[in-house]
């Protein structure tokens, strides 16, 4: 009978046990200890951050294995990925693309692109600096004519400026109109005489300022306006990246090509033949074609060994 009340009387209690006095806490039995489920996670964890820096050096170790590029494909039907690009003759390209948009039905009359990468590495940790410049090609593409300002104070200058097309010929009033946005050109030319009065437009020109590095500056007016008016501006473009139209996909093959020549030649210019070749990489397109790869060889100008003479030659 006591141990009956006994029971009855825990099951009772036994929700108030927090609450319960001293004396009849130590009666009941004690509770199991709270359980710790965070060290085990934190266990797990020290384990898991202690595999992840040797998972990475087998990684690091097996690296990637890649295989080899194949270069022809033996079928019509094949992953252009698993072989290398191929390259192309000038002369073939530029028929590729004639091919191309004769098959696609696309405008003839639409214009060819180049996009040339180039080694602007010199010695040690010296590079070319980005430059830009414009060149006469031999074969024009193209009606649109530039405009071309001209600065000079001499009357006889003034009208053979005029008389070879110049768009504005002045001196030194022309500044003002420059500064404030008047005055907009495309490119500007002047005699050496001048120069020093323009030294407040070289910040705004920038690098349309008249120099002779980009033979805008000099006396022969005729030759410089007929370069500008007329020439091909190109630049070069995150950081050795040019891309610029040569040409029309109408134009003969051997039109084409003369011009694309004209440029490469003009580029080859900004840095010494003795570094190796500046020309990396030429891929010629049309507005609607894919890009094709140009093979180098006969496009980058050759560069002439001096021979070395004996001493029996020299004495």
């Amino acid at each position: 009978m006591a141990a009956a009340t006994g029971r009855c009387l825990w099951r009772v209690l036994a929700p108030l046990r927090g609450a319960a006095s001293p004396g009849l806490q130590r009666c009941l039995p004690a509770a199991p200890p709270p359980g710790r489920p965070y060290a085990a996670a934190a266990a797990k964890t020290a384990k898991k951050s202690s595999q992840k820096p040797k998972q990475e050096e087998t990684k690091k170790k097996k690296g990637t294995m890649r295989r080899p590029l194949m270069s022809k494909p033996v079928d019509d039907v094949y992953l252009t990925w698993c072989y290398e690009r191929p390259s192309y003759d000038v002369e073939v390209a530029v028929g590729m693309l004639k091919k191309f948009q004769e098959l696609d039905f696309t405008y003839p009359k639409q214009h060819v692109y180049v996009n040339i990468t180039l080694d602007m590495a010199l010695q040690k940790k010296k590079k070319v600096d980005p430059f830009a410049s414009i060149v006469l090609l031999p074969y024009r593409f193209t009606d649109e004519m530039n405009k071309v300002l001209v600065f000079t104070e001499n009357k006889e200058e003034a009208e053979i400026a005029q008389q070879n097309g110049a768009a504005i010929v002045g001196g030194v009033e022309l500044i003002k109109w420059i500064l404030e946005d008047e005055i907009k050109m495309d490119f500007y030319v002047a005699v050496p005489e001048i120069m020093p009065k323009l030294i407040p437009l070289k910040s705004k020109l920038k690098r349309k300022y008249p120099s002779a590095r980009r033979n805008s500056m000099g006396h022969d007016i005729p030759k410089m306006l007929q370069l500008f008016k007329e020439g091909l501006e190109y630049a070069v473009e995150e950081e050795h990246l040019i891309k610029t139209r040569i040409a029309r996909l109408d134009m003969p093959t051997e039109q084409i090509v003369a011009n694309l020549n004209a440029v490469i030649r003009d580029i080859c210019t900004f840095k010494p033949s003795s570094y190796g070749p500046f020309v990396q990489k030429l891929v010629i397109r049309s507005s609607t074609s894919e890009g094709l790869l140009l093979n180098l060889d006969g496009l980058l100008p050759q560069v002439e060994k001096e021979e070395e003479k004996s001493p029996e030659d020299e004495e």
